[in-house]
């Protein structure tokens, strides 16, 4: 079960009863699991949502992007283009394998989730219409980690696109929840000849949605948003092309944020550094 305040932001009705057991010492943080999501883009400028199945154990219900963890396998060496793993990490802050994951992840996920691949035959080239059997059986693979991603790209001879991609932002799930992740969050256009489409078992609903208007249907309460996805999508208003958002990223921070509470006058008070609109006053 979940909660809501009069907007739509998402938080589990048991948290507070964690938040207690975790100040006390009766409950010791879950390590957070590496992942990774995408901001789908298309002129507009829309960005891609889905929305996750109320029957979840995770976020039931909620608004988010193409994304999921980081697959082992994910480390290993594949056909590159672009930004080499080594600027990546440089870009990310961590080792050159983590980082490779990680860009993996996100191409990976992104194809999984939405049906869109950010790959190609070469590094001037995209991949068009993947959208065929023939490509559903090697996604269906790749989502039941019957194939790895990198014996995927090797079998159709493409490289992953590292350019396509821009790193936007990186949370971190609270330490009082038991299904942490460390996500990182990246930005990237949707490629030409390619169409986005529900290719999600974890979704009962997709979405072009302009930021302007996924920001009011949240504030309103008619769309249900964990901090991380409507902090990006309030980040996009006012950009007008996803090469605008590309461009935005470069200067962008990619400080971890990371939910903290505290008691105060016998209430937990959760907040969200560096994000205000989320802090919220919990009696129970």
């Amino acid at each position: 079960m979940s909660e809501t305040a009069s907007n739509g932001q998402w938080y589990p009705a048991e948290w507070p009863d964690r938040i207690r057991a975790l100040a006390t010492g009766e409950l010791t943080p879950a390590e957070p699991r590496t992942a990774a999501t995408v901001l789908l883009l298309r002129d507009g400028l829309d960005v891609y949502m889905l929305r996750r199945r109320a029957s979840m154990a995770f976020a039931g219900g909620a608004y988010a992007y193409p994304g999921g963890s980081v697959d082992p396998r994910d480390e290993r060496p594949v056909g590159w283009a672009g930004p080499p793993p080594e600027e990546w990490a440089a870009r990310l802050g961590v080792e050159v394998p983590a980082a490779r994951a990680i860009v993996c992840a996100a191409v990976r996920e992104t194809f999984e989730e939405a049906g869109v691949l950010l790959a190609g035959p070469s590094a001037d080239e995209v991949v068009g219409d993947v959208s065929g059997a023939d490509w559903e059986a090697d996604r269906a693979a790749l989502v039941d980690r019957e194939l790895s991603f990198a014996e995927f790209l090797e079998r159709r001879e493409l490289v992953l696109r590292s350019d396509l991609l821009r790193a936007w932002a990186r949370w971190i799930t609270p330490e009082f929840e038991p299904r942490r992740y460390d996500t990182w969050f990246f930005v990237a256009a949707e490629p030409s000849g390619q169409r986005s489409r529900n290719a999600s078992t974890e979704a009962d609903r997709t979405a072009w949605v302009r930021p302007e208007d996924g920001a009011a249907g949240y504030d309103r309460g008619e769309l249900l948003m964990m901090p991380p996805t409507i902090a990006a999508l309030r980040e996009l208003v006012g950009l007008r092309t996803p090469g605008e958002a590309l461009a935005a990223a470069a200067a962008r921070e990619l400080t971890p944020v990371l939910a903290k509470a505290r008691m105060e006058e016998g209430e937990i008070v959760l907040s969200w550094p560096g994000h205000e609109e989320f802090t919220k006053r919990l009696r129970r």
